[in-house]
């Protein structure tokens, strides 16, 4: 009798886990429905559809077409392969190609050493919730959400030689973007106006993210605000800053619509992107050409692109 309780005490233990030959417990697998695998499959083919046939696709025919000679026009079959001349032309005997890579790197300078840290600094002052704080946000972030030729119109009614408000304030009368002397410069005060909002929408997301035990740490050993920043902040911040600069680099070779709307890129606004749209649409249609354009600035963009992923790729494996 005195065994019974426990016979009753072992039947109602619950049977042991299952374990692994190595010792470990032995996970229950749960297998998707068809439903679920059918929806996850959509959800994988859909995209990766729309980026080849979007994205790769037009650009691995723009690849092609770089070697060749075609107004677009004829039949494919009378395409003519001319391996490496169109590169060759762009180089030597297309004048507005240097004032265009001038423009870019103008552009890129302007936007990395300017616009950039102004950004960042905007950004660090709204981290500290000033009064007021989502206005200023809010009306800083609006110039990204219009379109560069709504904001190219808008600056057209700034810089408007007669009745501009730039002139009337500065009391001159200089044709901001007939100039070919400073309309570059008109131009790059719109990007930049446009550009400062992005940066510091993507500097705030990234300081809201920043552990406050290190600027309590840092305040402790007495560091300066400042130095707080730029010796413990502004490190952790890593990726935001690549994808910044990532973004920086892309925004400078994609310019494209704010000189478009101004004067389709001529008289001192050349850019590459506009020589590639005066090329493959434009009165010359000359496809292999422009792709070869376009060609260019993809490379450029690639290896920019190629180091931010590797960097996210490394950091991912810390």
């Amino acid at each position: 009798m005195s065994d019974l309780p426990l016979i009753q005490a072992d039947r109602a233990a619950p049977p042991p886990a299952a374990t692994t030959p190595t010792g470990g417990r032995r996970r229950r697998v749960r297998l998707l429905s068809r439903t679920d695998r059918v929806v996850v499959a959509l959800m994988v083919a859909v995209p990766l559809l729309l980026v080849v046939g979007l994205v790769w696709l037009p650009a691995g025919a723009t690849v092609l077409l770089s070697g060749t000679d075609w107004d677009g026009i004829g039949p494919v079959s009378e395409i003519e392969w001319v391996g490496g001349r169109n590169y060759a032309d762009v180089v030597q005997n297309y004048p507005p190609f240097v004032p265009a890579v001038q423009n870019n790197l103008l552009w890129l300078a302007a936007l990395f050493v300017v616009a950039t840290p102004f950004g960042m600094f905007l950004a660090v002052l709204l981290d500290k919730e000033l009064r007021g704080t989502r206005f200023y946000q809010t009306a800083l972030y609006l110039p990204v959400v219009l379109s560069l030729a709504l904001i190219g119109f808008v600056w057209q009614l700034l810089y408007s030689r007669d009745q501009g408000l730039v002139n009337a304030v500065l009391g001159t009368d200089v044709d901001w973007y007939g100039d070919p002397d400073v309309n570059i410069w008109a131009v790059l005060v719109a990007a930049g106006w446009r550009h400062v909002g992005y940066i510091m929408l993507l500097y705030l997301a990234g300081l809201k993210g920043v552990d406050p035990s290190l600027r309590e740490a840092a305040a402790v050993d007495g560091a300066s605000e400042g130095r707080t920043f730029f010796k413990v902040i502004f490190p952790v911040l890593r990726p935001i800053n690549i994808i910044v600069l990532v973004v920086t680099v892309i925004e400078s070779l994609r310019a494209f619509d704010l000189v478009w709307v101004i004067n389709k890129g001529r008289n001192g606004l050349e850019l590459i992107s506009a020589l590639v749209t005066q090329n493959v649409v434009g009165e010359a249609s000359r496809i292999g050409f422009g792709s070869a354009l376009a060609t260019i600035m993809l490379v450029v963009s690639l290896v920019f692109i190629t180091v931010y992923l590797a960097t996210v790729l490394r950091e991912g494996r810390r």
